[in-house]
This record gives structure tokens, C-alpha cells and sequence, in this order.
């Protein structure tokens, strides 16, 4: 018994949740799941290209660079993991015999944290590029080029990236999660795993955070330039349509990650993990990536123009009434 136990791969033993092996699970919510997102992020991203080839504001140009990086992100993170796991119900494989080595866990597992911290890191970028392009405009037209911005949306996946690496370095590790068709964090007892996987929640916890702050304090500086007395001096309807796009991107990403980063977050410091409920709050974080497209394709200057100055035309007429 012992012999047979020292032989099972790491990333299949001593797992923090009891592991039940299920490959009869109903393969079309994955399908149906993957295949909608991916086409709702193609649609989306030739959206982004068309506004992008049409727009005349630098600042606009830039936001449509995070957003290409976006989308492209999303899109991806769907094929990758949605090859996986539907490969899993097609073939009915037992990585425990396919994966001796955990090459397929690893990467995996590598793939849902890389493709689950970028979305959240690059909506803080995006808002820091747009706190600062609203509250000093001329500062940032100097100091802001489109190299310079796809360097930022580089930078967020090479962060992610090292992050989603560290496991294989021996800082944390991944298993396989029920009903078998995926790997994860593996929250234990293990320092190593405990601490990578408070850096997983706490840095993502961290990324909403400062999404929060400084698109709210945006927010207010906006309505204010947009109903101020000195109104007409300067057109705002782009930074009206970003900041509404920004701001429905972060309520997205927080309404459907938090309760998986504070539910690790508390797992780890609690010691206390529960594989159904860890599912549970994947499949809702991962809703972020067929969600987020919609925004871009809805979301127009055309229809978000109606709004604000239909808003700013009451802010007018309260000021005289």
C-alpha cells in the first residue's frame, strides 16, 4: 500500500479536498460555455479594431490598446482551458494515467491562474491610465505613447505569468480538482501552498481594490468637468464612453471574482476547503470572460452620447431652475 502511494504524481496526492473522479458529468455546459464566449470575444475584438482604425482621440486609442489586450486575453483563456476540460469529457481520459509527470496538471493549473490574474491586473492598469488621463490630461499626453501602452499591456502578462510559474519552482503547487477535468491551487496546510495562495487572492483582492478607488475618484472628477461651469470648453463624450465601459468592466470582475479570491482567502487562513464550492465559484469567474465582450459591442460613443447629454442637459437646467 505504501508503494502503490509513493508512486501517485504529486499534483494527485496528499490534495487538499477529497478528489472524486467523474468524466459522466454533462459535457454541454462546458461546450455551450466556451463556445459562446469565444464567439462573443471574436465579435468583440472586431469591434475594438473597427473603433480603433476610426477614432481621433490619442487617449481613446490607448484605452482601445487595453482593451484589444482585454479581449485577447479572455479569448484565449477560454480556448486554452475550454480545450482542456471538454477534451476531458470527450475522451473520458484519468490523468492519473495520462499524466504521470503533471505536465498536463501543471499547465493547466498555470493556465486559470495566468488567465484569471491578467483580466483583473489590466483592469487596475486601465484604471490608473484612465484616473490619470482625466485628472491630469497634459501631464499624459506628454508622457503616454501607444509603445508605451502595449509595454504596460506586456508588463501585466509578464507579471501573471511569473506568478502563474511559481509553483513549478516549488512556491505552491497545482492539483487536480473534481470531477477531474482540472487542475488548481492546491490550498493545504503546506507553507508553500498557503502563501501562494494568499498571493493569488490578496493580489487580485488588491487589483479590484485600486479599480474601485481610482475609477470612482475619475467618476466624480468627470461629472464634475461634464456639469461644471466651464462645460463647453472641453468635449468629454470619449472619456464618458470609456469611463462608463471602465466602469462596467470593473463591476463585472468584482461581482464574479471576489467570491472565489475571498473564499481562497479564507480557505487558506481557515484550512478549510470544500471542492464543490470551489467549482462553484470558478464557473462564476469565469462568466467575467463571456461578459466582459458585451460590454465593448454594446457600449458604444453612439448610444452613451444620448446619455450624457441628456444627463447634462437636467445638471443645466437645474442650475437655472
Amino acid at each position: 500500500m505504501n508503494d502503490s502511494n509513493n508512486t501517485i504524481p504529486l499534483c494527485f496526492a496528499n490534495t487538499s479536498t477529497p478528489f472524486v473522479y467523474y468524466p459522466n458529468g454533462d459535457v454541454s455546459y462546458s461546450a455551450t460555455f466556451s463556445a459562446l464566449g469565444l464567439t462573443s470575444n471574436l465579435i468583440a475584438l472586431i469591434v475594438l479594431f473597427k473603433s480603433f482604425h476610426q477614432t481621433l482621440s490619442r487617449s481613446r486609442s490607448f484605452f482601445l490598446i487595453f482593451l484589444c489586450g482585454l479581449v485577447v486575453t479572455d479569448f484565449m483563456g477560454l480556448l486554452v482551458t475550454g480545450t482542456v476540460v471538454l477534451s476531458f469529457y470527450v475522451t473520458r481520459y484519468d490523468w492519473r494515467q495520462i499524466d504521470p509527470k503533471c505536465h498536463l496538471c501543471n499547465f493547466m493549473g498555470m493556465s486559470m491562474v495566468f488567465y484569471g490574474l491578467c483580466p483583473l491586473l489590466l483592469g487596475a492598469t486601465m484604471a490608473v491610465e484612465r484616473f490619470v488621463g482625466i485628472n491630469c490630461p497634459f501631464a499624459r499626453s506628454t508622457s503616454v505613447s501607444k509603445g508605451r501602452t502595449f509595454s504596460m499591456v506586456l508588463m501585466v502578462w509578464f507579471i501573471a505569468g511569473c506568478i502563474s510559474l511559481l509553483p513549478l519552482i516549488g512556491f505552491g503547487s497545482y492539483h487536480i480538482q473534481t470531477p477531474g477535468s482540472w487542475c488548481f491551487i492546491n490550498v493545504s496546510s503546506e507553507r508553500s501552498d498557503w502563501v501562494f495562495a494568499l498571493v493569488f487572492s490578496l493580489l487580485g483582492l488588491t487589483a479590484i481594490a485600486v479599480s474601485i478607488l481610482l475609477n470612482t475618484v475619475s467618476v466624480v472628477t468627470l461629472i464634475r468637468v461634464c456639469c461644471g461651469p466651464h462645460r463647453t470648453q472641453r468635449r468629454r463624450d470619449h472619456e464618458v464612453e470609456m469611463m462608463v465601459q471602465l466602469l462596467l468592466i470593473m463591476a463585472i470582475a468584482t461581482i464574479c471574482w471576489c467570491p472565489l479570491l475571498i473564499y481562497i482567502l479564507v480557505s487558506a487562513v481557515m484550512d478549510s476547503v470544500k471542492g464543490e464550492k470551489t467549482l462553484s465559484y470558478i464557473r462564476m469567474a469565469t462568466c467575467n470572460q463571456i461578459l466582459d465582450p458585451w460590454i465593448y459591442i454594446l457600449f458604444q460613443v453612439s448610444h452613451l452620447r444620448r446619455v450624457k447629454n441628456l444627463y447634462c442637459s437636467k445638471c443645466f437646467l437645474r442650475e437655472w431652475s
